[in-house]
């Protein structure tokens, strides 16, 4: 069995690219990470929505690629929901986040 073609591991590739990530909340999550998670998820529903990928959104919002992939892969620990909101308003102007 050889290494996959250069074929195969670009089909992969965007396959893998598309798949929504993976880090759910805990069940006894707080009321401050259940929001800033609601927030991460607008941000992947988006590249979902318009099928582009991160770098192209991270240029459109004129954003560093290494921050939206962290906020990509809901990295809520490294986000204040304030700086989330504003990367949301950029994305968003009339973003809106239900609190439960």
């Amino acid at each position: 069995m050889g290494f996959p073609s250069e074929k195969k591991l670009k089909e992969m590739r965007s396959k893998i690219a598309k798949v929504e990530p993976s880090r759910g909340l805990p069940e006894n999550a707080s009321t401050v990470e259940q929001v800033k998670y609601k927030i991460c998820e607008k941000f992947v529903r988006y590249l979902l929505d318009h099928d582009i990928s991160q770098a192209e959104l991270a240029r459109k919002i004129k954003m560093d690629p290494a921050r939206l992939n962290e906020i990509i892969k809901y990295r809520i620990d490294l986000f204040t929901i304030d700086k989330l909101l504003e990367f949301g308003e950029i994305l968003d102007p009339k973003i809106k986040v239900d609190v439960a």
